[in-house]
Order: structure tokens, then sequence, then C-alpha cells
């Protein structure tokens, strides 16, 4: 199977389990009550559908499950955490795209949640979304010991907060931003974009109970994946349009970027050599990491 094939295979599958992850949820956890609850948390389960519903191409689940495969992981599970780690992606979304950040009044081409609904309910989404993404790594179906589950739960929600992602947002409001230079713009992202990339190649070795070496082989071909992610992003922001990427673009015009720092032509030779490195950590395993390598060449060529 070709790597767009397997993309699509895993994106169909993440769908389908993270509409089933929602469905009625909000709802049916409130009960029977009056008309005019079951209205609000009508709309709390519209607005929260909306932001992981809306299409993507389910990347960093697609590296939850093919670091997985590397260690033979049951599908089921391997799908049960990357639904889990999507969720949490699309609460991170909707915050991002929240008057008070970037701003956005698209995402994947649609309105964005505070668009179609309001900021509040863009909130509540949000939050909605994070706390979901750790009730589905808390059952049975993501890992039968426990142990292993505890553990998937620690490793996400380090990733996703004040030492990851959001320590990473919070940089990238702050008014020293724009002064960084090409090792901050290096944290920024690493923290920002690569936190949960480098989850979804760990879950992977954590679900399999992978030996120390092969998860810092993990590591290493994530961190790069992820910055080469950026750096790729970067360029997209410059030289796409709108109508390709789903979203606004010129976002980060007044902030320090890859390209901004480095010229188009330095940064898309960065971003080369970083896939390059990527690719040379999946050496230990062999031909069983080729999915990997080709997601890696993905990164640096993916459309918009």
């Amino acid at each position: 199977m070709s790597f767009q094939d397997r993309l699509r295979q895993h994106a169909r599958a993440v769908d389908k389990s993270l509409a089933q992850a929602l469905q009625g949820k909000v709802v049916q956890n409130g009960g029977a009550g009056h008309g005019e609850t079951e209205q609000a948390l009508s709309e709390l389960s519209g607005a929260m559908r909306h932001a992981v519903l809306a299409g993507g191409k389910r990347f960093r689940a697609f590296l939850v499950m093919e670091s997985a495969a590397l260690f033979d992981v049951p599908v089921q599970q391997s799908l049960s955490c990357a639904t889990a780690l999507e969720l949490l992606h699309g609460y991170s979304l909707v915050h991002d795209d929240l008057p008070a950040m970037d701003d956005s009044p698209l995402r994947r081409g649609q309105p964005t949640v505070h668009v179609l609904w309001d900021e509040a309910t863009a909130i509540l989404a949000g939050d909605g979304l994070l706390t979901e993404s750790f009730a589905v790594l808390a059952q049975e179906t993501t890992h039968p010991d426990p142990a292993v589950r505890i553990e998937l739960v620690g490793a996400l929600a380090r990733a996703a907060g004040a030492a990851g992602m959001v320590g990473g947002q919070m940089i990238d409001l702050s008014d020293s931003c724009a002064t960084l230079g090409l090792a901050g713009i290096t944290r920024l992202q690493a923290l920002k974009t690569g936190a949960l990339m480098s989850f979804a190649c760990q879950a992977g070795a954590i679900l399999g109970r992978a030996p120390a070496p092969a998860r810092a082989a993990l590591t290493r071909y994530a961190d790069s994946v992820g910055l080469a992610f950026q750096v790729a992003d970067d360029l997209l922001d410059v030289m796409a349009c709108p109508t390709e990427t789903g979203k606004p673009t010129g976002v980060d015009r007044d902030k320090p970027t890859f390209v901004e720092r480095l010229g188009r032509e330095q940064a898309r030779d960065k971003a080369v050599q970083l896939v390059a490195e990527a690719k040379a950590a999946l050496d230990p395993f062999g031909g069983r990491g080729d999915m990997l390598r080709a997601a890696a060449d993905f990164v640096l060529d993916r459309p918009a």
C-alpha cells in the first residue's frame, strides 16, 4: 500500500472513531433534562463535533498508528490512542483560533467555532475536547494494562501542558517573541508543534512496551519531523493562498519564523536536512520503518 493510501485509510478510521467518541456525548451525560438545558448541551456537542470532524489529514494520528505498528500493537489500541490525540489537537486549534490568540475566521476551509457560535462556546468546546481526550486514553480499549494507560496519560499531559504545547503558545504570544533568534524559534516550535508529534511516536512505543533504544530512536525521528513540519508550514504561509490552505495565510508576517530568519531557500534546505535526519533515525527498524520514512518525505512536500 502506498503512503497516500495508508494515510487516507488511517484518516477514515480515525474520523469514524472520533464521531463515535462524540456521538451524543454531552446530551447523554446530561440525562433527560428540560428542553432548555438540552438545547444548550446540544449546542456544545455540535461545536465539539464541528471542531474535530471538519476534515484534516490526521497526520498525528498516522504517526501514532504507524509507530505502534512497529511493535505489532493491535490496531484497536493504536486507533483509540490516535483518537485521543486528535481530540486534544482539536481543542488546541479551537483555542488557537480565538480572538485572544490568532483571531482566525477559517479552519480547514470552514468557519471556526467562535465564528459559528461565540467565544464562550468555543472555549467550552475546547475544554470538552481536552478532557474527553484523557477519558478516551483511560478506557480499556486503549490498552488492557492500567499501567500503560497511566503512562500514556502522563506523556500526553506533559506534551500538551505548560512544558509542551501550551508553553510554546505562551512564548508565541509574548512580547519577547518578536526578537527571537533561530535557537529561540526552534525552542518555541519544539514546544508548540513538536511536543504533540513527539507524543504521537512515543505513544506507539508505550503501547508496544518497546525497549529504551527503540523509544529513543522514535523520539529522534519525531523531533526532526516535528521541526520539519513547522518549517514547511512557514513556507506554506508565505507561498500558498487561503483557498489552498483552508485558513488565512500571512498571519505570521509579524512573527519570527524560519522563513523570515533564513529566507525561503535556506529554510527549504533546513527542512530537507531535518527530513534526512528523521529518516536516518529509523535505521534500527529496517524496512518496517518505511511508512514513517514516507511520512517524513510527505512533511517536506505536503500539499497545502
